[in-house]
């Protein structure tokens, strides 16, 4: 199940408390103030996999908590500091605070961390209270709260090619055709509920990661048909492949159709830099004269006969780099 979206509680651990304690040797009855400090509450700290694809790990376990520090002892030893909570996340987790809305971490780099909410301080120990006017100090602080929080945690696709379409235009059918990804395909709209990544190689050592999002429809940027949840994946990607089905009896508003949804998501997308793909070559002899309205080149392709594929691969390699 992909999972790309959820809410979470995260507690930090208390800091340990300090030691009140004396020295008592054979040799020093009254010997001074030793009580060490408490140790540090764990933290909670968020860390990026790129072996993990979704946040259904973390969907399933809603509420996170460290271990508190341990209090300090005699012989000015220090406690134990609590024992940290790692989260594993996949490349591309945007973690926001419910409180304010603010951004507090975004994780784009394999192994890349984030201490979320930090482990309360432990308390000071007696020792620390000695002074000439109190040699006996009979005080030690309690430890810190850690921090806690309510964040949303959300996931955005990480790719170089994003596929934008409308529904049934031939990107899974691409996907599968140029990488190893096997993506459910059909004849009908919207067989494509889920992001869907492949990586395309080409050369003798060089790939680049290409991602299959859902099918768009008009009124996507205002949310209709799950657009929200499928717009924010194409903010990743490096560059945008609008496919076009070859049949289409409106191919350029089809095209101007889904930019428009895009821009009204997010203007700066206006920026990425795109290319434009006829499909299903294969099939659609009989073209309509609205082909001869775009002012960009427009790439030829047939998933199913490969027909223009090498050509598109060079194409999207160069536009990348």
């Amino acid at each position: 199940m992909f999972i790309d979206f959820t809410e979470i509680e995260l507690i930090a651990g208390r800091g340990g408390k300090g030691a009140v304690h004396f020295r008592r040797e054979k040799y020093s009855p009254l010997g001074g103030p030793d009580g060490g400090d408490g140790g540090r509450g764990g933290h909670i700290i968020f860390k990026a996999d790129s072996n993990l694809h979704t946040l259904q790990d973390v969907r399933y376990r809603r509420k996170y908590k460290a271990e508190d520090g341990s209090s300090g002892g005699g012989s000015r030893k220090s406690g134990r500091s609590g024992k940290d909570v790692v989260v594993l996340v996949p490349i591309g987790t945007l973690l926001r605070n419910k409180l304010d809305n603010s951004i507090v971490a975004d994780l784009v780099n394999n192994d890349e961390s984030f201490i979320v909410c930090h482990g309360g301080k432990g308390g000071k120990g007696n020792v620390k209270f000695k002074s000439s006017t109190n040699q006996a100090p009979q005080t030690a602080q309690p430890g810190l709260f850690g921090e806690t929080g309510n964040y949303e945690i959300e996931l955005k696709v990480l790719a170089d090619v994003g596929l934008v379409g409308l529904p049934n235009a031939g990107k899974s059918t691409l996907l599968s055709r140029i990488s190893a990804a096997k993506p459910k395909i059909s004849d009908y709209p919207f067989t494509t509920l889920v992001p869907n990544l492949g990586i395309v190689k080409y050369g003798d050592y060089n790939s680049f990661v290409m991602a299959d999002i859902p099918g768009l429809i008009k009124g996507a940027s205002a949310g209709k048909g799950l657009g929200h949840q499928f717009l924010k994946h194409i903010e990743r990607n490096k560059v945008l492949l609008y496919l076009i089905d070859g049949t289409d009896e409106t191919p350029y508003k089809s095209f101007n159709t889904l930019k428009k949804e895009i821009l009204n998501f997010n203007p700066d997308l206006g920026i990425k830099p795109f290319i434009i793909c006829r499909t299903k070559s294969d099939i659609g002899n009989k073209l309509s004269d609205e082909w001869k309205k775009f002012d960009k080149d427009i790439l030829v392709i047939s998933a199913v006969s490969g027909e223009g594929l090498n050509n598109l691969i060079s194409t999207l390699v160069k536009s990348i780099q």
